[in-house]
Order: structure tokens, then C-alpha cells, then sequence
């Protein structure tokens, strides 16, 4: 703010998982680099490309000023859960230390200031608390049902895809070879793999893009790891939690719904539901969790997996509120698009309804939308 510099934050969801991650840190390093120069004057860009991904058209324009930042929606302090991702970044050498996390820059002065411009990726509607910066958004790639029109001046890119990886990397192979190296590629390869379960038809997650872009990305660098290593090594780390408190459970994969008057928590759990909704003092921290943040009410999802990678899909729908409660188990039972199927299970709490669900590809992105509108 103090330079004047315009910065273009790529920032993924506020559950910040691998998918957000790495996608903000591929296409806002693919920006960088189109901007310094690192392409073939003669490249040809495919027609639409945002004005701030073709490079300048003047062969003697210097560089433009506008820094290209990433950034990872959680407070640092929250990076340590997000196992799978603090894994692969490891994995590939990038060091904690080099990442922006949301608590570290001032996105409300930047905009402020008139230096702010941002492309959303792996979501594309804002949070109540982040209304002010709508106008600041120029770009969005994501892969969930659109659910608010955005203006002429904003890129909408909207694909139902597997993982937003996949967008990514179709936007990045679009762009000078040169510009993807291997440190990239192997983050994309391992994302895609690892949100489309292996890329199994059985999880009901994958698409032929998805498939696609896999198979580019290996062709072009054909020293990256087996699809069978990749993904059981980022799967073990993502269920591993060993050690983790409930509160930390419920940050781990965080999601926030909110109406004018109510918000309500929605906690991807890595753990079988019956075995969580059993932890020692659940019901005291579910309540702690919740009054901290000014939430109503939360619903806990959990999945897990065969060896065939078949999903088994349970939730859990927890409020002190019985009418709040009562009209978001409806929601739930009663939704047909698309129908959950769901199964009552027993729940140790009368505050907390649960439910074995049928429909087993229905994911959590399927969900939120139903919950949203029951809001």
C-alpha cells in the first residue's frame, strides 16, 4: 500500500484443502511468470484470454508492476491441519515459510486503496464477512454448480470437473510450454489424483478432462511418481488424525453457510461417524466449538473408502436450536436434487441427528447448495 504497487491475489475457499491450495499457487505463479516476460514472443494465446494473462503487446513494455500472491484463505496457525497439503508441499521442497496466509496481508486496505484485483479459484461466491472485496474480483475458475451471476468485467470459467487442479492446468498448458516446470506439475498431477480418488469411475468424482490432464501432465514429465504411490501417500496423510483434539477435527475442512441471521459450520470429518460422535466430551466441544465462532449449528460429514475406492457417506446435524435443527434435517431428507437417500442412525444426543447416506457420491460441494437454500 505504501509503494502504490496493484497486487492480483489468487485465493482459494475458506476450507482451504489441497484443491484451493494448489490451485492458487499454480495459476498465481503461471501469472507471474506470463507478466516477467518468460514466453515466446510469437506464442500464440487462445482467443478470451483475461487481458492480465496475455503478456503486453509492445516488444519494448517494461514488465507491468502488479505483483502476482497467492494466498491460502486459513490463518497460518491452521496450516498444520491441513495434512495432505503441508505433505505434498514438502514433499516437492516448498518450505511453510515461503506461503501468505490470510491472516498475513490486508486484502480490505489493499482494496481500499484501489490496488486490489482478485481471481477467486475453487469457489466463486464470497463470504458475508468478505462482501466488500466483490467488486475487486476480475476472475473465477471453479467446478461447482455457478450460483450468482458476475458481471461482464469478470472471467467466469465454470466446468463441472473432478478437481479445480484440472482447470488450472488446462489454462496453464494453454500458455507457453516453458512456463510449466516439474515442481508444478508434480502439485497438479497429485491434486487431481487425490480429489478424484485416483481417478476411479467408482467415486463418482472423476471426468475425461480430469483423465486428460493426468495423462498431459505425465507425457510431458515422465519421471513423476506412479498414480498408485502419489495418491495413497496424500490419502494416508489427509485421514491421518492422529492426535487432533475435536476443535481440531472440526477446522481441519471448514466450510461456513450464512444468512442475514444465522451461520452454521460445515466440518468434512476424516474420521468413521460413529466412532467421532463417541469422543470423550463431544457434545461439550461441539458447543464451545460453535459459541466461539458465532454458529447456530454444525453439520459434521464424513467419508471413507474400500479398497475398491467406493465412498461411504455419513453426516451428522448438530444444534442446541431444535427448530434450526428440525428445518436443516428436513432440508437434507426431503432434497431430490439431488436426492442423499439418507438412513437414520443412532445418535448418542437428542442435539445431534444422524444419518447413514445412501446416495454416496453426493459430496459435500452437492450439499452445501441444499443447506444453503434451507438457510
Amino acid at each position: 500500500i505504501q509503494q502504490h504497487q496493484d497486487v492480483h491475489v489468487v485465493m482459494g475457499n475458506e476450507a482451504c484443502d489441497l484443491d484451493s491450495t494448489v490451485s492458487a499457487l499454480a495459476l498465481a505463479y503461471f501469472l507471474a511468470q506470463v507478466r516477467l516476460g518468460h514466453w515466446p514472443r510469437d506464442h500464440q494465446w487462445p482467443r478470451g484470454t483475461p487481458h492480465w494473462v496475455s503478456p503486453p503487446t509492445s516488444q519494448t513494455s517494461p514488465a507491468p508492476k502488479t505483483a502476482f500472491v497467492p494466498v491460502l484463505n486459513i490463518p497460518r496457525v491452521d496450516f498444520a491441519l491441513r495434512t495432505e497439503t503441508t505433505f505434498l508441499l514438502r514433499d516437492r521442497g516448498i518450505p511453510a515459510s515461503s506461503l501468505i496466509f490470510r491472516d498475513e496481508i490486508d486484502l480490505g486496505g489493499l482494496h481500499h486503496a484501489g490496488l486490489l484485483s482478485l481471481t477467486l479459484v475453487d469457489h466463486h461466491v464470497l463470504p458475508g464477512a468478505d462482501a466488500a472485496l466483490e467488486e475487486a474480483v476480475v476472475e473465477v475458475l471453479d467446478h461447482r454448480p455457478l450460483e450468482r451471476d458476475r458481471g461482464p468485467s469478470c472471467q467466469v470459467t465454470v466446468e463441472p470437473v473432478g478437481s479445480c487442479a484440472t482447470l488450472v492446468t488446462e489454462r496453464i498448458l494453454q500458455g507457453p510450454p516453458g512456463v510449466l516446470d516439474r515442481t508444478t506439475a508434480a502439485l497438479l498431477h497429485g491434486t487431481i489424483l487425490l480429489d478424484c480418488i485416483n481417478l476411479s469411475p467408482a467415486a463418482g468424482k472423476v471426468t475425461p478432462r480430469d483423465v486428460a490432464c493426468v495423462s498431459l501432465l505425465e507425457e510431458r514429465f515422465p519421471e513423476l511418481p506412479a498414480r498408485d504411490a502419489v495418491f495413497g501417500a496424500l490419502q494416508a496423510a489427509k485421514f491421518d488424525v492422529t492426535g487432533l483434539t475435536t476443535e481440531q477435527m472440526l477446522r481441519k475442512d471448514l466450510k461456513v453457510l450464512s444468512s442475514d441471521e444465522v451461520m452454521v459450520g460445515i466440518s468434512g470429518i476424516f474420521e468413521d461417524l460413529e466412532i467421532f460422535l463417541h469422543r470423550p466430551g463431544l457434545l461439550q466441544d461441539l458447543e464451545a466449538f460453535c459459541q466461539s465462532r458465532g454458529y447456530v449449528g454444525l453439520v459434521a460429514m464424513t467419508v471413507s473408502f474400500n479398497d475398491r475406492h467406493e465412498p461411504t457417506r455419513k453426516l451428522a446435524v448438530y444444534s442446541r436450536q431444535e427448530p434450526l435443527r428440525a428445518t436443516l434435517c428436513r432440508a437434507l431428507e426431503e432434497a431430490t436434487t439431488p436426492s442423499l437417500l439418507l438412513q437414520p442412525l443412532p445418535s448418542p444426543w437428542a442435539c445431534v441427528a444422524a444419518y447413514a447416506q445412501g446416495n454416496a457420491v453426493a459430496t459435500r460441494k452437492k450439499v452445501l447448495p441444499i443447506l444453503r437454500a434451507a438457510l
